[in-house]
């Protein structure tokens, strides 16, 4: 899980919880229903930051810096399997199945983002 800071045209930071994939390209994926504020706020403005506590107990915070763009030709969540990998325990837990995952996560968080780093900060 990570915070994904996106900023709405007025300036007000906005940060929702993620679940996101690191890839092997360098840039990050991540799903998000189609008609939600940050699809709005990254099409104004792309620059967004992804914030991670790698301890889950804040001793050893990351804050990713990027740009993020929305990619439609992106494949769907349930076929990603390196995102269902990094999420097979959370899958389980919350849908009980993948196929119960691919039922409803597929169909609620639809629009693949994808954020590409240009500052690390630890």
């Amino acid at each position: 899980m990570a915070w994904l800071t996106t900023v709405q045209p007025d300036g007000q930071p906005v940060s929702v919880p993620v679940w996101f994939l690191m890839r092997e390209n360098g840039t990050i994926l991540l799903y998000t229903q189609p008609k939600k504020e940050k699809l709005r706020n990254i099409a104004d403005n792309p620059k967004v930051s992804l914030v991670l506590d790698v301890t889950d107990i804040g001793r050893n915070i990351v804050r990713i810096e990027g740009l993020a763009r929305h990619d439609p030709d992106q494949l769907a969540a349930d076929q990603e399997p390196a995102y269902l990998a990094t999420y097979l325990e959370l899958i389980g837990a919350i849908f009980g199945t993948p196929e119960r995952f691919t039922e409803l996560f597929s169909a609620l968080f639809s629009a693949a983002l994808v954020i590409t780093p240009t500052r690390l900060r630890t």
